[in-house]
């Protein structure tokens, strides 16, 4: 029996923004639309206020080559109005299905206002929730996830910690947890010789790979401690743009004399250039001192690259301990250079990367856009 098509309204951050949240959107875009959806993105005219984003630009630049979505771009965080004319233009489009991205306290007011409108008007509402708590609090976070949560229905979590930190702090919520699939966009590895001409890095054999956005609560410090703790032939390349400050990191570069086994990437990463970086991995290293999934976790196994991470949050659900990776604890620079020695050699890496090939595409968009849509 062929399945009917659905009219489903998106409302989150898309494409012109850049990051892993618009990428995970996308994702879900492109998979709606394989199913036969008819998809309306409604997006952020402003994400951040500028003197509040950490980062270089909160805009896909040219050079990334990143995937155009069509959207209307209507809300703006701190405007209200912006807020009520985005409820009037989803009940325009009168979907059978609303599907809100949400990933941080700050959208609470804006996303919160439109979900609890559309509510009201009887709209079928679900949430996909990146993260219940954030990483990095302030006074103000618990006011607004209240406001926001406590005007939703249905929740998606990406993993099952986040979903019991919301059953935990809401419990009349209907919950869920469908897994974050691996990313496909980023094509396939190249060449490793090839890579290391591209990035003009020496060869090595042992290099571990710091991916992604540069926070305090990614633990960088914590990777390149453990590193100093290791033989020379160990090398770290850490690709990802600094949000705050890098100064505590070239400090401990210095004080350890790691400049020769440190190579820095510390800009956005285009999506084009990702597949680079994990080609010349032996293995994706996330010294996390918290986390609920992670993205990363995703762009690696989908090249299929072994994860040494954090036992944190939910990093567990997504790395079969021995297998397709390694989970450390305590999160300590002596535990980790401890497990790098043991586990980052070619005998038990050919064999992570042997399992990762096996399970590489067991969850799709499509499957998550499925379920998703069942679950409304």
């Amino acid at each position: 029996m062929e399945k009917s098509s659905k009219k489903i309204a998106l409302i989150s951050v898309f494409y012109p923004f850049r990051g892993g949240i618009a990428q995970f959107n996308a994702n879900i875009y492109s998979g709606l639309l394989k199913l036969g959806h008819d998809v309306e993105v409604f997006n952020f005219s402003r994400q951040y206020p500028s003197i509040l984003f950490p980062g270089k630009t909160q805009f896909i630049a040219e050079e990334d080559n990143a995937e155009e979505i069509p959207s209307q771009r209507i809300i703006d965080s701190i405007a209200p109005l912006s807020y009520k004319k985005t409820v009037k233009k989803v009940l325009e489009f009168n979907p059978d299905m609303v599907v809100i991205g949400y990933w941080m306290p700050f959208m609470g007011p804006s996303l919160g206002y439109i979900s609890g409108k559309l509510l009201k008007q009887n709209k079928n509402v679900v949430t996909i929730v990146h993260n219940a708590l954030p990483h990095e609090k302030s006074r103000l976070d618990k006011v607004l996830s209240d406001y926001f949560f406590k005007r939703s229905k249905k929740i998606i979590a990406l993993s099952q910690t986040v979903e019991k930190q919301i059953k935990l702090a809401y419990p009349n919520l209907e919950t869920t947890t469908l897994r974050h699939p691996a990313y496909e966009h980023f094509g396939t590895l190249l060449n490793r010789k090839e890579a290391l001409l591209e990035l003009n890095l020496p060869e090595s054999p042992n290099y571990l790979l710091f991916f992604g956005l540069i926070r305090g609560y990614k633990g960088l410090d914590v990777l390149l401690q453990s590193i100093a703790l290791l033989p020379s032939n160990y090398q770290v390349i850490v690709a990802g743009e600094v949000y705050g400050s890098f100064k505590q990191y070239e400090k401990i570069i210095k004080e350890n004399q790691l400049e020769k086994r440190v190579h820095l990437f510390n800009n956005y990463i285009p999506d084009q250039q990702v597949k680079l970086f994990f080609s010349v991995a032996e293995c994706c290293v996330l010294p996390y001192k918290s986390a609920t999934q992670s993205g990363i976790v995703a762009i690696a196994q989908h090249f299929g690259v072994p994860v040494i991470a954090s036992k944190v949050g939910g990093l567990h659900e997504f790395i079969e301990d021995g297998k397709t990776g390694r989970l450390v604890e305590p999160v300590t620079p002596q535990k980790f250079s401890e497990v790098i020695k043991e586990f980052a050699i070619p005998e038990k890496l050919n064999n992570a990367r042997t399992i990762l090939a096996q399970k590489n595409h067991s969850i799709s968009w499509s499957d998550f856009c499925e379920n998703m849509i069942a679950f409304g």
